[in-house]
């Protein structure tokens, strides 16, 4: 088992650019994990990052965040809507999103990534699976299946789709790894919203951001005796829907400049705070909203 230092990446649909600042305030610092743990979103950055965990790779998945469009990602036809209604087992063709997987990985299997990769998954019982080896892309697909949204992946014979829904979270996964300090980059949640987000997926996605967040603020709560943990700034008040790509640029750039400060004021030395995660721990006067 790996031990160290870990980085934890949760998801959260179009708020994963949020990460990629991170990532980039956090590689200028000179902090590099030991091994990576990502779900969903999350398992994307993650892979993108332990295949160029360097200022030249984070800038580059910076750059590929800010050229995303929705369509890219959730493209519609009206052969998958009429699937729909003839019980298809989901809305969107995975099709973009392997498109650019594919186009930008620098490497086909898990164990070959630069630094150690583990993929969270779920199985049909609802319970984590922890992908470690084999096919990237069908193990990325998997992790970042939205049921209802994102077809299932099978792999090694069982049915899989989006880690964020397993009670087994990243966060858990790197402490039975063997971590002794572990970094979290959340991708947070549109605390800023005063209403859900119009659309069927940006619901969902909105749900699912929710349920990581809980998630993430229990397992900090609970963490075993000897293990640090430490929470990178969530942006917060944000307004932006985890279906709306068009404020990436701004939620790298606002994370970028959120984390460095943290880590100027020590935040890499301060045990995490679960009510840091909570919808009223406000750091910016105005919220960051989606471009017109």
């Amino acid at each position: 088992m790996s031990g160290g230092t870990a980085f934890v990446l949760a998801g959260g649909g179009s708020l994963g650019a949020v990460q990629a600042g991170m990532l980039m305030a956090l590689t200028e610092a000179g902090v590099r994990p030991d091994f990576v743990v990502g779900s969903s979103v999350g398992a994307l950055n993650a892979a993108y990052y332990t295949g160029a965990p360097d200022m030249d790779g984070v800038a580059r998945l910076a750059e590929i965040w800010c050229g995303l469009r929705r369509a890219d990602i959730f493209p519609f036809s009206l052969v998958r809507l009429l699937g729909l209604l003839r019980r298809s087992d989901s809305i969107v063709d995975p099709a973009g999103l392997r498109h650019l997987l594919e186009s930008h990985l620098s490497f086909s299997r898990i164990e070959e990534a630069r630094l150690p990769l583990h993929v969270m998954a779920t199985d049909q019982q609802g319970v984590g699976v922890r992908l470690s080896e084999g096919p990237a892309v069908e193990a990325i697909l998997a992790s970042s299946a939205v049921p209802g949204i994102f077809p299932p992946v099978t792999i090694g014979g069982r049915q899989l789709f989006d880690g964020a829904i397993a009670a087994n979270t990243p966060l858990r996964t790197a402490v039975t790894l063997g971590a002794s300090r572990i970094v979290v980059l959340p991708t947070g949640y549109a605390c800023a919203l005063t209403g859900p987000p119009p659309g069927i997926i940006a619901r969902v996605l909105h749900a699912v951001t929710l349920l990581i967040a809980w998630q993430l603020m229990h397992e900090i709560e609970t963490m075993p005796e000897g293990v640090s943990v430490h929470l990178a700034p969530a942006l917060c008040p944000l307004a932006v829907s985890p279906y709306d790509f068009s404020a990436s640029r701004d939620l790298i750039a606002g994370a970028r400049d959120s984390t460095r400060d943290w880590i100027a004021a020590g935040g890499l030395s301060r045990p995490a705070r679960a009510r840091e995660l909570g919808p009223h721990h406000h750091r910016h006067p105005e919220p960051v909203q989606a471009r017109a």
